[in-house]
């Protein structure tokens, strides 16, 4: 049993050992990954017609059911950047977030970072919102770091929601319960991140002054997200809960001023008026700045919701069966061809938006190049990631691996974060992490008796909180600063706060198994 543990542990090594050891791209990790794991199935014994099945049934399950996806919402990001549209957003923003540093980084670090990581999500939060911070007087550390720890709660449902999606499809558990399951305990950890980042930006007197704002900020946020990915699905929660937070937040801070107006380091800026100079906007300047996350919004709850039919129209569903080591029962590894899946509808959702947005020839160019020097990377690395995965699941390494992990018992409970931590903070990918040590986890889940949602969200989770300290996250996310190439400091500065967040997260663990189990049930 110990040699056979430490064969199926091979694939997971090897992939660590590439990304981490060697810095191999995360495509040709996956590639070179997938196909050892596949050749190992074969020394398990799955039979090599349909070993092969499963890894190509995997491997278009990652594209049409992730990277296409992906690839839609970073287009919607390009447009908006080749039109402008983001950039008048941010200086917006900027005017709305008023002298005071606390109130900047809840509504930007926060808010606006969580609509970028639920449109595109894979570290571009912090390269988008460190620069605002660095302006605004952070240093380059410390704005680094709150850019990153604010992104903690939203990057489950990040790029429109493609680690649940993926976390669902290796399991075999419904969509909807997945993405019910994350967001309840997501909403518990978004309990905690604007409390921090306030302590950040202006110390202990900062949020004793502060702590309405980050009430406001926690629960903004969570009344968007919660119902959002509870009963629609894990398209939009991100996007949801940074909306609702914005329009709570600046309606709190019209009527709520601090004591003081404090600035980096909880300095008391003397002389300051509390509301930021510059520019006024317009409502209607404001709703057309809002107008393609409206529309996105919009088209993806009409197209995917509960109420709609089109997503159960499944033309093509090829599968290749087994029998679970587990449960002893029947399952499959398929290929669920629905021409209506997320993906379309963010397609059809960027149709209207260039209606809204009216770009020319030239921008539209400049929006696909972009889009596409920084996709065919982790358009390779989602097919190849989830071949892999369903490869070790369906060979019954998995299910193996499942087993030796059995024997910790209830204290699994303290391990099922831990792993999901420790697999991102080396993968660098929620995705990744989840198409790894999802089926895993809910194996683990079902022989110790778990509720079966419990441990694959506790698993996508605990990748949210590793995600500061994982050095390709960090490659993308110090892209526009001086650490360009350099993210050692980075990941050390942010070390010690992602460790607290673990903890957290355990205790969250704890208080589902023990208090409310019938929570991780759908």
């Amino acid at each position: 049993m110990g040699l056979t543990l430490l064969v199926s542990l091979i694939p997971i090594i090897l992939i660590f050992v590439l990304l981490a050891g060697l810095r191999v791209s995360a495509w040709k990790t996956g590639l070179i990954a997938s196909i050892v794991t596949y050749f190992l199935g074969l020394l398990w014994g799955a039979p090599p017609k349909s070993l092969f099945l499963a890894y190509l049934y995997g491997a278009a399950t990652g594209f049409w059911a992730i990277d296409w996806i992906v690839i839609w919402g970073l287009v919607i990001l390009e447009t908006m950047v080749a039109t402008g549209a983001m950039e008048r957003f941010k200086e917006w923003l900027i005017h709305s977030a008023t002298a005071d540093i606390r109130v900047q980084a809840v509504l930007i670090a926060w808010s606006f970072g969580a609509l970028l990581e639920g449109l595109v999500g894979f570290g571009y939060p912090w390269a988008f919102v460190a620069p605002i911070l660095m302006g605004l007087g952070l240093a380059d550390l410390d704005a680094i770091r709150v850019a990153a720890l604010a992104n903690n709660a939203p990057v489950s449902y990040g790029a429109l929601g493609v680690p649940v999606i993926t976390l669902a499809a290796v399991t075999g558990l419904p969509l909807m319960g997945v993405s019910a399951s994350v967001g309840r305990i997501v909403a518990l950890l978004a309990l905690l991140p604007p409390w921090v980042l306030i302590y950040l930006t202006a110390g202990k007197e900062g949020v004793k002054e502060a702590w309405p704002l980050a009430l406001v900020g926690s629960f903004g946020y969570i009344l968007g997200q919660f119902p959002v990915s509870n009963f629609v699905g894990p398209y939009l929660p991100d996007i949801a809960g940074s909306l609702v937070s914005f329009i709570i937040l600046l309606l709190f801070i019209r009527i709520w001023k601090p004591k003081h107006i404090r600035g980096p380091g909880g300095k008391i800026r003397e002389g300051v008026e509390f509301m930021a100079s510059g520019r006024s906007f317009t409502a209607g300047e404001v709703l057309e700045l809002f107008a393609p996350f409206i529309v996105l919004i919009i088209v993806v709850v009409l197209g995917t919701g509960p109420w709609s039919p089109l997503p159960a129209y499944k033309p093509f569903v090829p599968a290749v069966k087994a029998i679970s080591s587990i449960t002893h029962k029947a399952f499959d590894v398929a290929f669920v061809f629905s021409p209506f899946v997320g993906g379309t509808f963010i397609m059809i959702s960027w149709f209207i938006i260039l209606a809204v947005l009216r770009p020319t020839g030239a921008q539209l160019s400049q929006a696909f190049r972009k889009a596409g020097h920084e996709l065919w990377g982790a358009v390779l690395t989602g097919i190849f990631m989830v071949a892999l995965a369903d490869t070790f699941n369906y060979s019954g390494m998995a299910g193996s691996l499942a087993y030796g992990f059995s024997k910790a018992g209830y204290f699994f409970i303290l391990l099922a974060p831990l792993l999901g931590w420790i697999g991102v903070a080396l993968s660098g990918s929620n995705t990744s992490t989840n198409a790894l040590f999802g089926y895993l986890q809910y194996s683990v889940g079902i022989l110790l008796g778990f509720p079966p949602y419990l441990l694959p969200s506790l698993n996508s989770v605990g990748a949210e909180i590793g995600k500061p300290v994982a050095p390709q996250t960090a490659s993308v996310g110090v892209s526009t600063s001086r650490y360009l190439r350099d993210e050692g400091p980075v990941i050390r500065h942010n070390m010690g706060w992602t460790l607290i967040m673990l903890l957290y997260l355990i205790v969250i663990g704890l208080i589902y198994l023990f208090v409310l189990p019938q929570a991780m049930y759908y």
